[in-house]
């Protein structure tokens, strides 16, 4: 066995068998022998049904019921279960090119130091909403240096999406944190280049996702990625990354700005625009970035400004609460674990 890939699911009967059979191709391109581990969290429509159909008509594809449901106790068992030297983590939500695979495993061998490797996630649009919240967060605007959504070159990263690891990595360092329902794949990549290895990002290695075409989801995703990234600074005593502080600034500045300006009002009224003036600094620098993307991808100019609102203000409420929850009220993240798989 080449290569074991482990999906994680629930609910997704929409996508389940395009993001298999992507996956069978892949490895037949490939010209390896490699496995599906299919995952599946109690889900209450008709995937289970579909992932059980497809262990049936392909071997390589095999079915289990992950009962914890969230995603990190589906990797954990595909991990212990999967017979490769390389294991990679893949989003039911997506689907991968036909080279993925084979892609992976060169780039794997092109660097003998790295402990995984990924690539370019490209948008699937359902309707002009999702295309606008897809371009959102494709931008430097609005997700910072996360290469595997804006594009860049081939090197060395410290974080990708759906990860190719070396088997030996698991056994050096451990699991996915089982405590995380979200930024557990961040955490683990974070504990993976702390013990040595390196992440590198190859463009070639490209994987579709299908957007969600819903800010209410976008705003419940992006909140809930800032809420436990609390959680994963906590456990290692150190911001992960820089770009995390960014949402959160935001917010800080904007409560800073509301209390500060009632304050002036009776004090000063003078200096309320200057207490005002970064805001209207992002404000400007928001709307210029959704007209150029508007004019040029031809999309939505309201929803543009809407989605990326929402990427930075539920990240940065998220963070804070969080910050409330971990680390003022020392919370353990189970009294806080939802029902999430991926």
């Amino acid at each position: 066995m080449d290569i074991s890939v482990v999906v994680a699911c629930k609910n997704e009967e929409a996508f389940i068998v395009d993001c298999v059979q992507s996956i069978l191709a892949s490895i037949q391109f490939a010209g390896v022998d490699g496995e599906v581990l299919v995952y599946d969290g109690i889900s209450t429509d008709n995937t289970w049904f579909l992932v059980d159909q497809l262990s049936k008509k392909d071997q390589r594809v095999k079915g289990h019921i992950n009962d914890e449901q969230t995603a990190p106790f589906a990797f954990n068992k595909g991990i212990r279960a999967a017979e490769s030297p390389v294991i990679m983590i893949f989003g039911a939500h997506a689907t991968m090119g036909q080279t993925h695979i084979s892609e992976v495993l060169e780039t794997l061998k092109s660097y003998p130091d790295a402990g995984c490797v990924g690539g370019l996630i490209n948008n699937i649009y359902h309707d002009d909403l999702g295309r606008a919240i897809g371009e959102a967060m494709n931008s430097k605007v609005g997700v910072g240096n996360a290469t595997f959504r804006t594009g860049g070159a081939k090197g060395y990263v410290d974080t990708v999406a759906f990860g190719a690891y070396k088997k030996e990595v698991f056994e050096q360092i451990g699991l996915f944190n089982t405590s995380l329902t979200r930024n557990q794949d961040d955490e683990f990549n974070y504990r993976l280049t702390k013990a040595g290895f390196k992440i590198v990002f190859n463009p070639v290695i490209e994987s579709s996702y299908y957007v969600r075409s819903s800010i209410a989801k976008l705003w419940s995703q992006y909140y809930q990625y800032g809420y436990w990234k609390v959680y994963v600074n906590q456990l290692h005593k150190a911001v992960t990354s820089v770009r995390q502080l960014v949402p959160f600034g935001l917010v800080l500045y904007t409560v800073f700005s509301v209390l500060f300006s009632a304050f002036l009002a009776f004090a000063e009224p003078r200096l309320i625009l200057l207490i005002w003036i970064p805001l209207f600094a992002y404000l400007l620098l928001i709307v210029s970035t959704s007209f150029s993307k508007s004019t040029k991808q031809k999309v939505n100019f309201l929803i543009l400004v809407q989605s990326f609102l929402t990427l930075h203000f539920s990240y940065g409420l998220g963070y804070s609460k969080g910050i409330f929850d971990f680390v003022v009220r020392r919370k353990k993240p189970s009294q806080n674990a939802s029902k999430l798989t991926r």
